[in-house]
């Protein structure tokens, strides 16, 4: 398997005037793109990052956020993403964890992250624009070109960071060898794979793996054409889509909420989309059907997580099953699990009501080139979260779920987000499902909460549909005449939103606590 950058260089090579990146007023070639990233390479070096120490990006879905994520691989440094969005206690963390010694980020945020050098290993904070104060990327880009620094496949070239559903983030080491596995298995997800003639529309945050692995490195590796949007918009993503042709596009839930519920949504030619990716959270059926009259192409769904960099499993043309996150990409191994890691059997075919095959159940564990390598200064978290067996390093993803026959994985919910109500197990996304099939909710978190009769009972928080009217006794009859009696919610909560992660999943236990 590759370094990171040897696939990208040959389709530099293959290709130097195609187009590689555009944010719709800057539009670079390859050779062009290529040209910068040796340039900031350059000055990285030039500011004393050598091979193996740790640059931080912290920026949102610019050109020089891509430039400056592939000229710190040029210079043999570890890219540590962080979210533009990322504050002070959760910026400080990221940085004084990660060990990284240099920070590029926006000129509003280039004090905030100079005032975190005393505590950090921060040396040089590099701004995107124009600051008195610091070294910027336009002074990069005045460096000499560098070649990129020799780097093996086992060495890290990524440390990005959990959400923090369960803590404080941890720091994911991933090789070379992890992204580019995933990087060319996502880009081989569409019918003939990733062309010279797709344009892909990268609009999910790039400082999450799945943009980062599934978008921007598959993009570029396959000589397709990379379209920024800075800020998410659904209007403005939709305008991209008709006026540059966009064939390509993955999001996750929440944007395609949002292209329905956008004004005038209809009005957008999409017809270019030929392959549509959704990952990061469960996305409801109703939505899934909604989305695909929109846009007129079918949604498929996928599946992973930030230590399996990231994608595992997904839907595509030639294998698609509703309901389910597909079949595991090429070189994934997977298999579900019970306690003692005995193999739970497959049912015939899927989907079924989780409750009623609880012997087929498990834990979803997954093994091969995409594994992360471990968690950043925490050997102890590492162990607990592989076991060896059979010759592999199996990760325990945390998700329950089944598989059937066929090969088809379908999720459940989290091991550790399970409600046991006077006995029953019910999981909360299939709570969820039946509240977002009601027309007057557009979102739900299940959660479990104390209950002195039954250990604890279901409780719902809902987002409602603007200009809908909907009581709390309807929602609860609803639940009644489409589940068991025991999955139905005893509280409906109402809120005006959900929080969420980074990739779009929903905080179950930041909501729990309201």
């Amino acid at each position: 398997m590759p370094n990171v950058l040897t696939p990208l260089e040959r389709t530099v090579n293959t290709l130097p005037e195609v187009p590689a990146v555009t944010d719709g007023t800057t539009r670079l070639s390859f050779e062009a793109f290529w040209d910068r990233t040796g340039r900031i390479g350059g000055g990285l070096a030039a500011c004393g990052v050598e091979p193996g120490d740790r640059v931080a990006l912290h920026l949102p879905n610019t050109i020089a956020y891509v430039c400056c994520l592939y000229g710190a691989l040029r210079a043999g440094a570890v890219v540590v993403p962080i979210n533009p969005q990322c504050r002070e206690r959760e910026l400080h963390h990221h940085l004084a964890d990660s060990g990284a010694t240099l920070v590029v980020t926006r000129a509003k945020d280039a004090s905030l992250a100079a005032s975190l050098r005393d505590e950090s290993a921060v040396k040089t904070v590099v701004s995107a624009g124009e600051h008195p104060d610091f070294e910027t990327v336009k002074s990069l880009l005045e460096s000499t070109p560098r070649n990129p620094i020799s780097r093996d496949e086992g060495d890290l070239a990524f440390l990005p960071y959990t959400s923090g559903t369960t803590g404080r983030p941890k720091g994911v080491e991933l090789t070379h060898a992890n992204v580019s596995s995933n990087a060319e298995q996502t880009a081989a997800l569409p019918e003939g794979g990733l062309t010279t003639d797709d344009r892909m529309l990268a609009a999910v945050p790039l400082t999450h793996i799945y943009g980062l692995s599934a978008v921007v490195h598959a993009t570029l590796i396959s000589g397709a054409t990379l379209h920024l949007q800075e800020h998410w918009e659904p209007r403005a993503a939709l305008r991209t889509i008709e006026e540059e042709g966009v064939t390509t596009f993955h999001g996750v839930p929440t944007m395609f909420a949002d292209f329905v519920g956008a004004a005038d949504a209809d009005e957008f030619e999409t017809s270019s989309l030929r392959f549509v990716g959704t990952g990061g959270a469960a996305m409801p059926g109703s939505l899934l059907t909604s989305v695909e009259d929109l846009l007129d192409v079918p949604v498929y769904e996928g599946y992973g997580l930030t230590e399996t960099a990231p994608v595992t499993h997904f839907n595509r043309p030639d294998a698609h099953r509703r309901g389910s996150v597909g079949r595991a990409l090429s070189g994934v191994a997977w298999r579900v699990v019970g306690d003692e890691f005995e193999e739970r059997p497959p049912v015939e075919t899927g989907p079924v009501a989780p409750d009623s095959v609880a012997e087929h159940v498990g834990e979803v564990v997954v093994a091969g080139p995409t594994v992360m390598a471990g968690y950043h200064g925490m050997p102890e978290a590492t162990a607990a979260a592989i076991t060896e067996r059979d010759g592999r390093r199996w990760f325990h993803t945390g998700d329950l779920g089944y598989h059937d026959e066929n090969g088809f994985c379908y999720l459940v919910g989290r091991a550790d987000e399970l409600i046991v109500t006077a006995g029953y197990n019910v999981y909360p996304r299939e709570v969820e499902f039946c509240l977002t099939d009601h027309p007057a909710v557009v979102e739900a978190a299940v959660v479990g909460v104390p209950d002195e009769r039954r250990g604890e009972t279901v409780k719902a928080f809902v987002v409602s549909t603007p200009g809908v009217s909907v009581t709390e006794a309807e929602l609860v009859q609803h639940c009644l005449d489409t589940l068991a009696p025991y999955k139905h919610p005893r509280e409906v909560e109402f809120v005006d939103e959900l929080p969420r992660t980074d990739s779009g999943k929903v905080k179950r236990r930041s909501v729990g606590r309201r």
